[in-house]
């Protein structure tokens, strides 16, 4: 029974922490304090689970992490459209892409014909964080330092932009 209402006193003292990194990656108020609620209940369901011995934060914001992970890629997959069309002329185009005009279809060609000229080190980076991945989640998957991601992404965007220099 102790056990029991020391962890539940660990988690309350760690709210506060919690909602922190939750704002910290959802960047949105209601969003955090949901995360921050279905992380708490998370880690009272799988109480069990936890081992004395292992660093308590350090399970509470991973249980955090993952939920929010999980969360993005289901938001992800709920927002992808398959295109019915013969060609797959619309397949990942926006309403507002700006591809209406021959000048937008021709400019989206011509970034992405600069974008994979790019070296893998520099393409791979740079379009995971186009795409919507997060510094840390691009460092992780590629198994970079947080820094050299950051620096690569930094400079495909600036080759980028002496590329396209032509079209402001």
């Amino acid at each position: 029974m102790k056990s029991n209402e020391t962890f539940k006193n660990r988690l309350v003292g760690l709210q506060g922490n919690l909602l922190n990194f939750a704002y910290q990656l959802t960047s949105n108020r209601e969003q955090a304090h949901d995360l921050l609620q279905d992380t708490t209940l998370k880690a009272l369901d799988n109480e069990e689970k936890y081992v004395d011995n292992v660093n308590f934060k350090g399970w509470v914001f991973t249980i955090m992490r993952n939920i929010f992970i999980n969360n993005y890629r289901q938001n992800v997959r709920k927002a992808t459209v398959v295109d019915q069309t013969e060609d797959l002329y619309h397949l990942n185009i926006c309403q507002d892409s700006g591809l209406a005009t021959p000048e937008g279809s021709y400019a989206v060609k011509e970034i992405s014909v600069a974008i994979n000229a790019f070296p893998e080190e520099y393409r791979v980076p740079f379009s995971m964080f186009v795409a919507g991945y997060k510094y840390n989640e691009i460092a992780d998957q590629l198994g970079l330092a947080l820094g050299t991601v950051k620096s690569r992404i930094f400079f495909a965007r600036k080759r980028l932009r002496e590329i396209l220099r032509d079209y402001n």
